[in-house]
């Protein structure tokens, strides 16, 4: 959690060959996932935001890939994402 924009940009190219002023905001955690620190770029600059929890634990869904933003915002709040939300339910119709 040492980077700030710039080593955080560079590691969106880096690791996730992706362009950091696309518009898109890429997630960081620490290994104890208790910090995470947010990027996005919005025409005019970088913004970053920064998260500390004291007692929980961020849950991510898994490593790498994407999510939406409501997923990061149940994220952010301290939603278990690792787990299902909604269970699929079958309805039969009965004559």
């Amino acid at each position: 959690m040492r980077k700030s924009i710039d080593g955080l940009a560079q590691l969106v190219v880096d690791a996730v060959d992706r362009q950091p002023v696309s518009g898109e905001v890429f997630a960081f955690s620490n290994r104890g996932r208790d910090k995470v620190k947010l990027l996005w770029y919005d025409r005019t600059g970088f913004w970053l935001a920064y998260k500390r929890l004291e007692r929980a634990r961020f849950r991510w869904p898994g490593v790498g890939g994407s999510m939406g933003l409501s997923d990061l915002h149940l994220l952010l709040e301290g939603v278990d994402l690792r787990t299902p939300r909604f269970k699929r339910v079958v309805v039969e119709r009965v004559n």
